[in-house]
Parts: structure tokens; sequence; C-alpha cells
């Protein structure tokens, strides 16, 4: 009977196997409609906004002239990238953006323990409130938040007289001096994504089986030792995976914030590559030059990316891919 069901089996999937590749699509289309279709719209805008404008790239290699379009323009090869590693400006922005990236790198663990402490409270009403109140900064516009951080950190701003009071610091716009602008920075990142990005961890928290916590208490562990021993490892995947993210975009600084809380002052300090990117590309319209600069950036963030999976497998076991 047994030899029979194998026969059996092995002949569906033999019978499987001699489908063609249009009749499984079509099959298989059958089955999971509901999905393709819910699925659609995502793989219809990442093409249009994501991988379309990549064809774009190739203006880095020409000198781009709009009127003669991308095919119509001379081919210059690394010209563009050879001016900005030999530009003056290129190791300030490269050092600015290297320093305000790790800064911000910095905070990384917040989210976690934010998580970890909303995780242990006791009262669910509390509970809630506490995640509306630290989600909400996260759909308050960057523009109104750094129009309130400008304000607050005015001459007469609150936070000023505050610091002044406490301090003795300058009753002075703090934004214009050079040694504020990264504490303001990373600090405004930090409370407006803070309870966003912790989101992620409690889902992952609420993923860890109970039992494990039942064990760990039968054996005498205490609440530290059970988050050491059971939540720490149980969400480790997920911090790991948030790590490779986070390092692919420590070169691509979010040149909003940046842009709107920078001025002359402590443009030295301030200025990074994606900002210097929009005035290139947009501002003095050297698309081809603001092209290969966005490209190398681009390139560093995607070998960070690498560099980080490649460790944490060899680690850890575990990665994005």
């Amino acid at each position: 009977m047994k030899d029979r069901k194998v026969q059996k089996g092995s002949g569906g999937n033999a019978a499987v196997s001699k489908l063609t590749f249009r009749q499984r699509c079509a099959k298989d289309w059958q089955k999971n409609k509901l999905l393709y279709l819910m699925i659609m719209p995502i793989l219809i805008y990442y093409a249009i906004f994501k991988f379309g404008p990549m064809f774009g790239l190739s203006i880095a290699f020409l000198d781009y002239k709009p009127a003669r379009g991308i095919l119509g323009s001379r081919f210059v090869g690394f010209k563009h990238f050879k001016a900005f590693f030999t530009n003056y400006y290129f190791f300030r922005l490269l050092r600015n953006t290297i320093k305000i990236s790790l800064c911000s790198l910095l905070t990384f663990p917040c989210p976690i323990i934010l998580a970890l402490l909303l995780n242990e409270l006791k009262s669910a009403k509390f509970s809630k409130v506490a995640q509306t109140v630290t989600y909400i900064p996260h759909f308050i516009s960057t523009v109104v938040v750094c129009s309130m951080v400008i304000v607050l950190t005015g001459s007469g701003g609150a936070i000023t007289q505050i610091l002044h009071a406490l301090f003795g610091v300058e009753e002075k716009a703090m934004l214009n001096n050079p040694s504020y602008f990264l504490p303001i920075y990373v600090l405004t990142e930090l409370w407006q994504t803070l309870g966003w990005n912790s989101i992620i961890y409690l889902s992952a928290l609420t993923g860890i089986d109970q039992q494990l916590y039942e064990a760990a208490r039968v054996d005498g562990a205490g609440r530290w030792q059970q988050m050491l021993h059971v939540t720490l490892p149980g969400i480790a995947p997920t911090i790991i995976i948030m790590f490779i993210l986070k390092m692919g975009k420590i070169f691509n600084v979010g040149y909003e914030r940046v842009m709107l809380l920078y001025n002359d002052a402590t443009l030295n300090v301030a200025d990074v590559i994606n900002t210097y990117v929009y005035r290139q590309g947009i501002v003095q319209a050297q698309y081809s030059y603001s092209t290969a600069v966005g490209l190398f950036n681009c390139l560093v963030s995607f070998g960070l990316v690498l560099i980080t999976n490649k460790i944490s497998n060899k680690l850890n076991g575990s990665g994005l891919w």
C-alpha cells in the first residue's frame, strides 16, 4: 500500500512538472488571484517611481543637455566623478555626512528600549496612551517640526530661555551656533521618529512564545533576567535586520531636516552630500554632476548594506539574505 501511495504521489508531481511555465503561472493566478491584485499597486509604484527613473542614472556619464536629451548628449565617462572627488568641498561633505549619520546611529537602541518599557507596562489603558503620545510626532510634517525648533531655539525662544536660566547659555539663536547644530538635529529626529520606530519591535515582542517566560519564572528568573535571556534573544533577528537597514541609510542623511535647520553660519558643519546634490542639481542645474554625486552616495550605501549583512551572517547566522 505504501509503495502504491508513493508511486501515486510521484506521478502527481511528474504531472505538475510537465506543465509549461505559462500553464503554471495561469494555475497560480487562479489560486492566488486576490493576493496578486493586492500586491499589484505596490509593484506598479516601484516600477514607475523606483526602477523607471534608474534609466536616468546614465546622465552621470554624459555631458547632459536637456535640449539634446539623454541619447543626444556627449559621453564623458567618469569626468563628473573625478570632479567631485577633487572638489574643494568633498572632504567637508564626507566628514559632515559621516559625523551626523554616526550620531544618529547612536540613537538606534532608543526605540528598542521604548518598546521594552511599553511591553512591561501592566495597565493596558496607560500603555495605549503612552504609545499614542510617542507616535504623534511622526505624523507632524518635518517642515512644521523644524519651524517649531527654530522658534523655540531662537534668541527669545522657550528652550533658549530655559537653558539660559539653568546653565547660563547665551540668549542668542542656537541654530546660528555651529556647536549646537548637531545636538539639535539628532534630538529633533529622535523626538519625531522614536515612537514610530518602536512599532516594529512591539510587533516582534508579541511573537515571542509566552511559555518561554513561564519556564523562566519556574527556573527563578526575575523580570530583568527574563528580558536578557528571553525577550532580547526573541527580537534579536528583528534588531539585526533593522540595524542592517539603518547602515544602508548612513550616507543618506535626510536632506529635508538638514536643509530646514542649517544656515550660512552652520554650513561648515551641517552641509552633507544630499544637500550638496540638491544645490548642484536643482539650484545650479548641473544635472550630470549632481547625478554622479548621488550615484556615488547610493553605491557607498549599498556597499555598507552588503558588508553589514555579511558580518551579521557570519556572527549570528541571520541577515537580510
